[in-house]
Protein backbone atom coordinates (compact mmCIF):
# COMPACT_ATOMS: atom_id res chain seq x y z
CA UNK A 1 0.00 0.00 0.00
CA UNK A 2 1.28 3.44 -0.84
CA UNK A 3 1.56 5.72 2.15
CA UNK A 4 -0.58 8.82 1.77
CA UNK A 5 -0.06 12.20 3.38
CA UNK A 6 -2.67 13.05 5.98
CA UNK A 7 -2.75 16.12 8.16
CA UNK A 8 -5.95 15.06 10.00
CA UNK A 9 -6.26 12.79 12.97
CA UNK A 10 -5.80 9.08 12.41
CA UNK A 11 -6.52 5.87 14.29
CA UNK A 12 -3.97 3.07 14.55
CA UNK A 13 -4.38 -0.69 14.55
CA UNK A 14 -1.50 -3.02 15.44
CA UNK A 15 -1.58 -6.76 14.96
CA UNK A 16 1.06 -9.29 15.91
CA UNK A 17 0.31 -12.14 13.55
CA UNK A 18 2.09 -15.42 13.09
CA UNK A 19 4.43 -14.14 10.35
CA UNK A 20 4.16 -10.35 10.50
CA UNK A 21 3.74 -7.56 12.98
CA UNK A 22 1.81 -4.87 11.15
CA UNK A 23 0.61 -1.36 11.97
CA UNK A 24 -2.11 0.33 9.88
CA UNK A 25 -3.35 3.90 10.31
CA UNK A 26 -6.78 4.90 8.98
CA UNK A 27 -8.21 8.36 8.42
CA UNK A 28 -11.58 9.75 9.49
CA UNK A 29 -13.20 8.13 6.43
CA UNK A 30 -11.88 4.74 7.70
CA UNK A 31 -9.49 4.47 4.75
CA UNK A 32 -5.97 3.06 5.29
CA UNK A 33 -3.45 5.86 4.81
CA UNK A 34 -0.16 4.55 6.16
CA UNK A 35 1.37 1.28 7.30
CA UNK A 36 4.50 -0.48 8.39
CA UNK A 37 5.41 -4.07 9.14
CA UNK A 38 8.02 -6.47 10.48
CA UNK A 39 8.51 -10.11 9.52
CA UNK A 40 9.06 -12.72 12.20
CA UNK A 41 8.38 -16.38 12.85
CA UNK A 42 7.96 -18.79 15.71
CA UNK A 43 10.73 -21.14 16.81
CA UNK A 44 10.49 -24.70 18.11
CA UNK A 45 12.48 -24.84 21.33
CA UNK A 46 12.50 -27.70 23.83
CA UNK A 47 9.34 -29.12 22.30
CA UNK A 48 7.49 -25.77 22.43
CA UNK A 49 6.45 -23.40 19.64
CA UNK A 50 7.34 -19.95 20.96
CA UNK A 51 8.35 -16.37 20.18
CA UNK A 52 10.96 -14.37 22.08
CA UNK A 53 9.17 -11.48 23.77
CA UNK A 54 12.15 -9.19 23.15
CA UNK A 55 11.41 -9.55 19.44
CA UNK A 56 7.84 -8.35 20.08
CA UNK A 57 9.16 -4.92 20.97
CA UNK A 58 11.70 -4.88 18.15
CA UNK A 59 8.93 -5.73 15.70
CA UNK A 60 6.48 -3.20 17.12
CA UNK A 61 9.02 -0.41 16.76
CA UNK A 62 9.88 -1.46 13.20
CA UNK A 63 6.20 -1.55 12.20
CA UNK A 64 5.47 1.80 13.83
CA UNK A 65 8.43 3.37 12.05
CA UNK A 66 6.58 2.88 8.76
CA UNK A 67 3.52 4.80 9.94
CA UNK A 68 3.55 8.45 8.94
CA UNK A 69 2.22 11.41 10.98
CA UNK A 70 2.29 9.43 14.22
CA UNK A 71 1.76 12.69 16.12
CA UNK A 72 -1.82 12.74 14.76
CA UNK A 73 -2.89 9.38 16.21
CA UNK A 74 -5.98 9.91 18.36
CA UNK A 75 -6.77 6.30 19.30
CA UNK A 76 -5.28 2.86 18.83
CA UNK A 77 -5.57 -0.78 19.70
CA UNK A 78 -3.45 -3.91 19.88
CA UNK A 79 -4.38 -7.33 18.57
CA UNK A 80 -2.48 -10.56 18.07
CA UNK A 81 -2.75 -14.22 17.26
CA UNK A 82 -5.24 -15.67 19.72
CA UNK A 83 -4.90 -18.27 22.44
CA UNK A 84 -1.66 -19.56 23.86
CA UNK A 85 -0.19 -19.06 27.30
CA UNK A 86 1.78 -16.27 28.89
CA UNK A 87 2.20 -16.73 32.65
CA UNK A 88 3.60 -14.01 34.93
CA UNK A 89 4.34 -13.58 38.61
CA UNK A 90 3.02 -10.68 40.68
CA UNK A 91 5.71 -8.34 39.30
CA UNK A 92 4.95 -9.33 35.69
CA UNK A 93 8.08 -11.40 35.27
CA UNK A 94 7.59 -14.12 32.64
CA UNK A 95 7.61 -17.52 34.32
CA UNK A 96 7.99 -19.83 31.28
CA UNK A 97 8.52 -19.13 27.57
CA UNK A 98 5.44 -18.06 25.61
CA UNK A 99 3.45 -21.12 24.46
CA UNK A 100 1.70 -20.27 21.19
CA UNK A 101 -1.53 -21.53 19.62
CA UNK A 102 0.55 -23.88 17.43
CA UNK A 103 1.31 -26.23 20.31
CA UNK A 104 -0.61 -29.49 20.60
CA UNK A 105 0.70 -30.50 24.04
CA UNK A 106 -2.46 -30.08 26.12
CA UNK A 107 -4.55 -33.02 24.94
CA UNK A 108 -5.24 -34.43 28.42
CA UNK A 109 -6.22 -31.05 29.84
CA UNK A 110 -8.45 -30.10 26.92
CA UNK A 111 -10.28 -33.43 27.02
CA UNK A 112 -10.86 -33.29 30.80
CA UNK A 113 -12.11 -29.70 30.68
CA UNK A 114 -14.41 -30.43 27.75
CA UNK A 115 -16.02 -33.24 29.74
CA UNK A 116 -16.20 -31.16 32.92
CA UNK A 117 -17.76 -28.10 31.26
CA UNK A 118 -19.91 -29.84 28.64
CA UNK A 119 -18.33 -27.30 26.31
CA UNK A 120 -15.59 -27.77 23.74
CA UNK A 121 -12.25 -26.55 25.11
CA UNK A 122 -9.55 -26.80 22.41
CA UNK A 123 -5.91 -27.57 23.11
CA UNK A 124 -4.68 -24.11 22.11
CA UNK A 125 -6.90 -22.21 24.60
CA UNK A 126 -5.15 -20.54 27.52
CA UNK A 127 -7.12 -22.53 30.09
CA UNK A 128 -5.95 -25.80 28.49
CA UNK A 129 -2.33 -24.67 28.78
CA UNK A 130 -2.83 -23.62 32.38
CA UNK A 131 -4.54 -26.83 33.43
CA UNK A 132 -1.96 -28.97 31.60
CA UNK A 133 0.77 -27.14 33.54
CA UNK A 134 -1.16 -27.97 36.74
CA UNK A 135 -1.46 -31.63 35.72
CA UNK A 136 2.25 -31.72 34.90
CA UNK A 137 2.99 -30.20 38.32
CA UNK A 138 5.22 -27.61 36.67
CA UNK A 139 7.32 -25.63 39.11
CA UNK A 140 6.06 -22.23 37.97
CA UNK A 141 2.36 -22.87 38.70
CA UNK A 142 2.31 -21.73 42.38
CA UNK A 143 3.99 -18.45 41.37
CA UNK A 144 1.34 -17.50 38.83
CA UNK A 145 -0.33 -14.14 39.44
CA UNK A 146 -1.45 -13.35 35.87
CA UNK A 147 -2.07 -15.33 32.73
CA UNK A 148 -2.81 -13.53 29.50
CA UNK A 149 -2.39 -13.60 25.74
CA UNK A 150 0.14 -11.87 23.53
CA UNK A 151 -2.28 -9.00 22.84
CA UNK A 152 -3.14 -8.75 26.53
CA UNK A 153 0.53 -8.63 27.51
CA UNK A 154 1.41 -5.84 25.08
CA UNK A 155 -1.74 -3.90 26.01
CA UNK A 156 -0.83 -4.09 29.69
CA UNK A 157 2.76 -2.99 29.10
CA UNK A 158 1.58 0.02 27.10
CA UNK A 159 -1.38 1.09 29.24
CA UNK A 160 -1.05 -0.52 32.68
CA UNK A 161 -4.56 -1.98 32.18
CA UNK A 162 -4.78 -5.76 32.64
CA UNK A 163 -7.80 -6.42 30.41
CA UNK A 164 -8.66 -7.95 27.05
CA UNK A 165 -11.60 -7.65 24.70
CA UNK A 166 -14.32 -10.25 25.04
CA UNK A 167 -13.46 -11.88 21.72
CA UNK A 168 -9.89 -12.40 22.87
CA UNK A 169 -11.10 -13.55 26.30
CA UNK A 170 -13.34 -16.15 24.65
CA UNK A 171 -10.19 -17.90 23.41
CA UNK A 172 -8.86 -18.04 26.96
CA UNK A 173 -11.90 -19.36 28.86
CA UNK A 174 -15.60 -19.92 28.02
CA UNK A 175 -17.73 -16.78 28.01
CA UNK A 176 -21.24 -16.07 29.28
CA UNK A 177 -22.46 -14.04 26.29
CA UNK A 178 -25.60 -12.92 28.12
CA UNK A 179 -23.63 -11.26 30.92
CA UNK A 180 -20.50 -10.44 28.86
CA UNK A 181 -18.05 -12.08 31.25
CA UNK A 182 -16.33 -15.38 31.95
CA UNK A 183 -18.82 -18.18 32.61
CA UNK A 184 -19.23 -18.16 36.39
CA UNK A 185 -20.41 -21.77 36.65
CA UNK A 186 -17.39 -23.02 34.74
CA UNK A 187 -15.05 -20.91 36.86
CA UNK A 188 -16.49 -22.63 39.94
CA UNK A 189 -16.05 -26.06 38.36
CA UNK A 190 -12.43 -25.34 37.53
CA UNK A 191 -11.63 -24.05 41.01
CA UNK A 192 -13.26 -27.14 42.52
CA UNK A 193 -11.27 -29.36 40.15
CA UNK A 194 -7.91 -28.03 41.35
CA UNK A 195 -8.90 -27.36 44.97
CA UNK A 196 -7.07 -30.40 46.35
CA UNK A 197 -3.82 -29.10 44.88
CA UNK A 198 -3.86 -26.15 47.34
CA UNK A 199 -2.83 -23.56 44.77
CA UNK A 200 -2.40 -20.02 46.14
CA UNK A 201 -4.77 -18.52 43.54
CA UNK A 202 -8.30 -18.81 42.18
CA UNK A 203 -8.76 -18.80 38.40
CA UNK A 204 -10.76 -15.55 38.35
CA UNK A 205 -7.86 -13.84 40.14
CA UNK A 206 -5.29 -14.62 37.44
CA UNK A 207 -7.39 -14.03 34.32
CA UNK A 208 -7.47 -10.54 32.75
CA UNK A 209 -10.60 -8.39 33.02
CA UNK A 210 -13.12 -8.67 30.16
CA UNK A 211 -14.10 -5.56 28.14
CA UNK A 212 -16.41 -5.23 25.14
CA UNK A 213 -16.05 -3.28 21.91
CA UNK A 214 -16.52 0.46 22.40
CA UNK A 215 -15.30 0.55 25.99
CA UNK A 216 -12.23 2.62 26.81
CA UNK A 217 -9.30 0.42 27.82
CA UNK A 218 -6.75 2.93 29.09
CA UNK A 219 -4.27 5.32 27.50
CA UNK A 220 -0.63 5.08 26.49
CA UNK A 221 1.44 5.68 29.60
CA UNK A 222 4.81 7.37 29.90
CA UNK A 223 6.45 3.99 30.53
CA UNK A 224 4.57 2.46 27.60
CA UNK A 225 5.75 5.22 25.28
CA UNK A 226 9.29 4.68 26.50
CA UNK A 227 9.09 0.99 25.57
CA UNK A 228 8.35 2.18 22.02
CA UNK A 229 11.35 4.54 22.07
CA UNK A 230 9.07 7.56 21.92
CA UNK A 231 7.58 6.65 18.54
CA UNK A 232 4.15 7.41 20.03
CA UNK A 233 3.23 10.16 22.48
CA UNK A 234 1.67 9.33 25.87
CA UNK A 235 -2.06 9.84 26.27
CA UNK A 236 -3.37 8.02 23.18
CA UNK A 237 -6.74 6.35 23.85
CA UNK A 238 -6.80 2.53 23.65
CA UNK A 239 -9.54 0.15 22.59
CA UNK A 240 -9.76 -3.26 24.30
CA UNK A 241 -7.06 -5.65 23.07
CA UNK A 242 -8.47 -8.22 20.67
CA UNK A 243 -7.49 -11.43 18.94
CA UNK A 244 -7.04 -11.94 15.24
CA UNK A 245 -10.42 -13.67 15.04
CA UNK A 246 -12.25 -10.60 16.32
CA UNK A 247 -10.28 -8.19 14.17
CA UNK A 248 -10.88 -10.37 11.13
CA UNK A 249 -14.64 -10.30 11.75
CA UNK A 250 -14.52 -6.54 12.15
CA UNK A 251 -12.39 -5.99 9.04
CA UNK A 252 -14.89 -7.94 6.94
CA UNK A 253 -18.12 -6.57 8.47
CA UNK A 254 -19.01 -10.04 9.73
CA UNK A 255 -20.19 -9.37 13.30
CA UNK A 256 -23.97 -9.76 12.83
CA UNK A 257 -25.88 -13.07 13.03
CA UNK A 258 -25.85 -15.16 9.80
CA UNK A 259 -22.64 -13.50 8.63
CA UNK A 260 -19.23 -15.09 8.57
CA UNK A 261 -15.67 -14.68 7.46
CA UNK A 262 -12.64 -16.78 6.61
CA UNK A 263 -9.15 -15.64 7.55
CA UNK A 264 -6.49 -17.50 5.61
CA UNK A 265 -2.75 -17.14 6.08
CA UNK A 266 -0.37 -19.21 8.21
CA UNK A 267 -3.46 -20.67 9.87
CA UNK A 268 -6.99 -20.69 8.52
CA UNK A 269 -10.19 -20.22 10.44
CA UNK A 270 -13.81 -19.40 9.79
CA UNK A 271 -16.10 -17.42 12.07
CA UNK A 272 -19.88 -17.69 11.72
CA UNK A 273 -22.05 -15.54 14.00
CA UNK A 274 -24.82 -17.74 15.42
CA UNK A 275 -28.53 -17.05 15.63
CA UNK A 276 -29.01 -19.93 18.05
CA UNK A 277 -26.73 -22.13 20.17
CA UNK A 278 -25.39 -25.30 18.56
CA UNK A 279 -27.37 -28.42 19.44
CA UNK A 280 -24.34 -30.50 20.36
CA UNK A 281 -20.76 -30.17 21.55
CA UNK A 282 -18.35 -30.70 18.66
CA UNK A 283 -14.62 -31.09 19.24
CA UNK A 284 -14.05 -29.57 15.80
CA UNK A 285 -16.03 -26.39 16.56
CA UNK A 286 -15.05 -23.68 19.05
CA UNK A 287 -17.67 -21.34 20.43
CA UNK A 288 -16.14 -17.90 20.89
CA UNK A 289 -17.59 -14.39 20.54
CA UNK A 290 -17.50 -11.28 18.41
CA UNK A 291 -15.77 -8.23 19.93
CA UNK A 292 -19.26 -7.22 21.09
CA UNK A 293 -19.94 -10.57 22.77
CA UNK A 294 -22.23 -12.41 20.32
CA UNK A 295 -21.70 -16.18 20.07
CA UNK A 296 -19.63 -17.36 17.12
CA UNK A 297 -18.92 -20.84 15.76
CA UNK A 298 -15.23 -20.99 14.97
CA UNK A 299 -13.48 -23.63 12.90
CA UNK A 300 -9.76 -23.14 13.53
CA UNK A 301 -7.10 -25.03 11.59
CA UNK A 302 -3.40 -24.72 12.38
CA UNK A 303 -2.17 -25.35 8.84
CA UNK A 304 -2.87 -23.22 5.79
CA UNK A 305 -0.29 -21.63 3.47
CA UNK A 306 3.08 -22.67 4.96
CA UNK A 307 3.42 -25.81 2.84
CA UNK A 308 2.31 -23.90 -0.28
CA UNK A 309 4.94 -21.26 0.47
CA UNK A 310 7.60 -23.97 0.62
CA UNK A 311 6.55 -25.37 -2.75
CA UNK A 312 6.54 -21.91 -4.33
CA UNK A 313 10.11 -21.54 -3.10
CA UNK A 314 11.13 -24.86 -4.70
CA UNK A 315 9.45 -23.95 -8.00
CA UNK A 316 11.19 -20.58 -7.90
CA UNK A 317 14.54 -22.38 -7.48
CA UNK A 318 13.73 -24.50 -10.53
CA UNK A 319 13.05 -21.37 -12.58
CA UNK A 320 16.43 -19.93 -11.58
CA UNK A 321 18.17 -22.97 -13.09
CA UNK A 322 17.17 -21.55 -16.46
CA UNK A 323 18.34 -18.03 -15.70
CA UNK A 324 14.90 -16.69 -14.75
CA UNK A 325 14.62 -14.44 -11.70
CA UNK A 326 10.87 -14.43 -11.05
CA UNK A 327 9.45 -11.80 -8.74
CA UNK A 328 8.04 -13.65 -5.74
CA UNK A 329 4.65 -11.93 -5.94
CA UNK A 330 4.36 -12.64 -9.65
CA UNK A 331 5.38 -16.27 -9.12
CA UNK A 332 2.54 -16.73 -6.64
CA UNK A 333 0.09 -15.05 -9.00
CA UNK A 334 1.11 -17.17 -12.01
CA UNK A 335 0.88 -20.41 -10.03
CA UNK A 336 -2.49 -19.50 -8.54
CA UNK A 337 -3.81 -18.65 -12.01
CA UNK A 338 -2.32 -21.83 -13.49
CA UNK A 339 -4.28 -23.87 -10.96
CA UNK A 340 -7.53 -22.71 -12.60
CA UNK A 341 -6.62 -24.96 -15.56
CA UNK A 342 -6.70 -28.00 -13.25
CA UNK A 343 -9.55 -30.48 -12.91
CA UNK A 344 -12.26 -29.68 -10.35
CA UNK A 345 -11.15 -32.74 -8.32
CA UNK A 346 -7.44 -32.03 -8.97
CA UNK A 347 -7.17 -35.07 -11.22
CA UNK A 348 -6.68 -37.41 -8.29
CA UNK A 349 -3.63 -35.55 -6.95
CA UNK A 350 -3.80 -35.21 -3.16
CA UNK A 351 -1.87 -32.97 -0.76
CA UNK A 352 -1.82 -32.97 3.03
CA UNK A 353 -0.29 -29.66 4.12
CA UNK A 354 0.23 -30.45 7.81
CA UNK A 355 3.47 -28.95 9.08
CA UNK A 356 2.05 -28.77 12.60
CA UNK A 357 -0.54 -30.79 14.50
CA UNK A 358 -4.20 -30.27 13.69
CA UNK A 359 -6.95 -30.24 16.30
CA UNK A 360 -9.90 -30.61 13.89
CA UNK A 361 -8.56 -33.93 12.58
CA UNK A 362 -6.92 -34.96 15.88
CA UNK A 363 -3.28 -34.90 14.77
CA UNK A 364 -0.55 -34.15 17.31
CA UNK A 365 2.07 -33.46 14.62
CA UNK A 366 2.32 -33.00 10.88
CA UNK A 367 4.15 -34.58 7.92
CA UNK A 368 3.41 -32.79 4.61
CA UNK A 369 2.49 -35.28 1.91
CA UNK A 370 1.81 -35.40 -1.82
CA UNK A 371 0.04 -38.58 -2.91
CA UNK A 372 -1.27 -39.82 -6.23
CA UNK A 373 -2.14 -43.09 -7.93
CA UNK A 374 -0.63 -44.19 -11.24
CA UNK A 375 -3.86 -43.07 -12.91
CA UNK A 376 -3.81 -39.54 -11.45
CA UNK A 377 -3.37 -36.64 -13.85
CA UNK A 378 -0.17 -35.22 -12.42
CA UNK A 379 0.14 -31.80 -14.02
CA UNK A 380 1.36 -28.50 -12.61
CA UNK A 381 -2.21 -27.17 -12.70
CA UNK A 382 -3.63 -30.15 -10.82
CA UNK A 383 -0.73 -30.21 -8.35
CA UNK A 384 -1.07 -26.54 -7.46
CA UNK A 385 -4.87 -26.69 -7.37
CA UNK A 386 -4.50 -29.56 -4.92
CA UNK A 387 -2.05 -27.43 -2.91
CA UNK A 388 -4.70 -24.70 -2.63
CA UNK A 389 -7.50 -27.17 -1.91
CA UNK A 390 -5.37 -28.59 0.91
CA UNK A 391 -5.15 -25.15 2.56
CA UNK A 392 -8.92 -25.23 3.10
CA UNK A 393 -9.70 -28.98 3.21
CA UNK A 394 -9.57 -29.26 7.00
CA UNK A 395 -11.68 -26.10 7.30
CA UNK A 396 -14.29 -27.72 5.05
CA UNK A 397 -14.50 -30.72 7.38
CA UNK A 398 -15.54 -28.33 10.17
CA UNK A 399 -17.83 -26.24 7.97
CA UNK A 400 -19.66 -29.40 6.91
CA UNK A 401 -20.47 -30.01 10.61
CA UNK A 402 -22.04 -26.53 10.80
CA UNK A 403 -24.08 -27.34 7.68
CA UNK A 404 -25.36 -30.49 9.43
CA UNK A 405 -26.33 -28.26 12.40
CA UNK A 406 -28.36 -26.10 9.95
CA UNK A 407 -26.29 -23.00 10.72
CA UNK A 408 -27.42 -20.30 8.28
CA UNK A 409 -24.81 -18.23 6.43
CA UNK A 410 -26.07 -15.33 4.33
CA UNK A 411 -22.62 -13.98 3.52
CA UNK A 412 -19.04 -15.19 3.89
CA UNK A 413 -16.16 -12.75 3.51
CA UNK A 414 -12.56 -13.76 2.84
CA UNK A 415 -9.37 -12.00 3.87
CA UNK A 416 -5.71 -12.82 4.24
CA UNK A 417 -2.92 -13.93 1.95
CA UNK A 418 -4.86 -16.79 0.34
CA UNK A 419 -7.19 -14.24 -1.25
CA UNK A 420 -4.60 -11.76 -2.53
CA UNK A 421 -4.64 -13.18 -6.07
CA UNK A 422 -8.06 -12.20 -7.48
CA UNK A 423 -10.71 -14.88 -8.04
CA UNK A 424 -8.67 -18.02 -7.32
CA UNK A 425 -8.87 -18.40 -3.54
CA UNK A 426 -12.45 -17.09 -3.56
CA UNK A 427 -13.53 -19.59 -6.20
CA UNK A 428 -12.14 -22.55 -4.30
CA UNK A 429 -13.45 -21.35 -0.94
CA UNK A 430 -16.93 -20.87 -2.41
CA UNK A 431 -16.78 -24.47 -3.62
CA UNK A 432 -15.51 -25.75 -0.27
CA UNK A 433 -18.21 -24.00 1.76
CA UNK A 434 -20.91 -24.07 -0.94
CA UNK A 435 -21.60 -20.39 -0.20
CA UNK A 436 -20.86 -17.07 -1.91
CA UNK A 437 -17.53 -15.57 -0.85
CA UNK A 438 -16.86 -11.83 -0.94
CA UNK A 439 -13.53 -10.03 -0.82
CA UNK A 440 -13.41 -6.32 -0.06
CA UNK A 441 -10.84 -3.81 -1.25
CA UNK A 442 -9.47 -3.55 2.30
CA UNK A 443 -9.25 -7.35 2.75
CA UNK A 444 -5.48 -7.35 2.20
CA UNK A 445 -5.04 -5.21 5.33
CA UNK A 446 -6.87 -7.82 7.40
CA UNK A 447 -6.49 -7.84 11.17
CA UNK A 448 -4.64 -4.55 11.79
CA UNK A 449 -7.31 -2.75 9.77
CA UNK A 450 -9.99 -4.44 11.88
CA UNK A 451 -8.18 -3.38 15.05
CA UNK A 452 -8.04 0.20 13.77
CA UNK A 453 -11.81 0.07 13.19
CA UNK A 454 -12.35 -1.16 16.76
CA UNK A 455 -10.23 1.75 18.01
CA UNK A 456 -12.28 4.14 15.87
CA UNK A 457 -15.46 2.68 17.41
CA UNK A 458 -14.07 3.27 20.90
CA UNK A 459 -13.26 6.85 19.97
CA UNK A 460 -16.50 7.66 18.09
CA UNK A 461 -19.15 5.46 19.76
CA UNK A 462 -22.51 7.18 20.22
CA UNK A 463 -24.90 6.32 23.08
CA UNK A 464 -26.76 3.11 22.26
CA UNK A 465 -24.73 2.46 19.12
CA UNK A 466 -23.79 -1.16 18.40
CA UNK A 467 -20.66 -2.41 16.69
CA UNK A 468 -22.84 -3.93 13.96
CA UNK A 469 -24.55 -0.58 13.36
CA UNK A 470 -21.27 1.34 13.33
CA UNK A 471 -19.73 -0.99 10.74
CA UNK A 472 -22.82 -1.25 8.54
CA UNK A 473 -23.91 2.39 8.60
CA UNK A 474 -20.58 4.20 8.74
CA UNK A 475 -17.61 2.08 7.76
CA UNK A 476 -18.91 -0.26 5.06
CA UNK A 477 -21.89 1.71 3.79
CA UNK A 478 -20.24 2.30 0.40
CA UNK A 479 -17.70 -0.53 0.52
CA UNK A 480 -16.68 -2.11 -2.75
CA UNK A 481 -16.16 -5.82 -3.02
CA UNK A 482 -16.25 -8.77 -5.39
CA UNK A 483 -18.51 -11.74 -4.70
CA UNK A 484 -18.02 -15.16 -6.28
CA UNK A 485 -20.82 -17.75 -6.04
CA UNK A 486 -20.08 -21.47 -5.95
CA UNK A 487 -20.23 -23.32 -9.27
CA UNK A 488 -21.85 -26.76 -9.28
CA UNK A 489 -18.89 -28.39 -11.04
CA UNK A 490 -16.43 -26.97 -8.49
CA UNK A 491 -18.62 -28.00 -5.53
CA UNK A 492 -18.85 -31.56 -6.86
CA UNK A 493 -15.10 -31.62 -7.55
CA UNK A 494 -14.23 -30.39 -4.06
CA UNK A 495 -16.58 -32.92 -2.48
CA UNK A 496 -14.82 -35.69 -4.43
CA UNK A 497 -11.46 -34.29 -3.29
CA UNK A 498 -12.52 -34.16 0.36
CA UNK A 499 -13.65 -37.80 0.32
CA UNK A 500 -10.19 -38.80 -0.89
CA UNK A 501 -8.57 -36.34 1.53
CA UNK A 502 -10.25 -38.01 4.53
CA UNK A 503 -8.75 -41.33 3.38
CA UNK A 504 -5.37 -39.59 2.98
CA UNK A 505 -5.53 -38.64 6.67
CA UNK A 506 -5.05 -42.32 7.57
CA UNK A 507 -1.79 -42.19 5.61
CA UNK A 508 -0.88 -38.94 7.40
CA UNK A 509 -1.45 -40.56 10.80
CA UNK A 510 0.81 -43.45 9.85
CA UNK A 511 3.47 -41.01 8.58
CA UNK A 512 3.43 -39.16 11.89
CA UNK A 513 3.78 -42.50 13.69
CA UNK A 514 6.70 -43.91 11.69
CA UNK A 515 8.63 -40.84 10.47
CA UNK A 516 10.28 -39.34 13.54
Amino acid sequence: MDNKQSAGQTVLGIEMGSTRIKAVAIDEAFTPVSSGDYTWKSTFENGIWTYDLTEVWKGLKAALSGVEHRENIAAMGVSAMMHGYLAFDKDWNLLVPFRTWQNTITGQAAAELTRLFGFNVPQRWSISHLYQAVLNEEAHVPSIAHITTLAGYVHYMLTGVNAVGIGEASGMFPIDSANLCYDAGMLEKFNALVEKRNLPWKLEEVLPKVLVAGQEAGRLTESGAAMLDGLLAPGILFAPAEGDAGTGMTATNAVAPRTGNVSAGTSIFSMVVLEHPLKAVHEEIDVVTTPAGKDVAMVHCNNCTNDTNAWVGVLGEAAKLFGAQPNTGELYTRLYQKSLEGDPDCGGVLVCNYLAGEGVTHMDAGRPLVLRTPESKFTLANFFRSQLYSTMATLKIGMDILAEENVAIDSLTGHGGLFKTPVVGQKYMAAACNAPVTCMETAGEGGPYGMALLAAFTRNKQPGQTLEGFLKEQVFRDAKGVTIAPEAEDVEGFNTYIRRYKALLDVERKAVEVIA
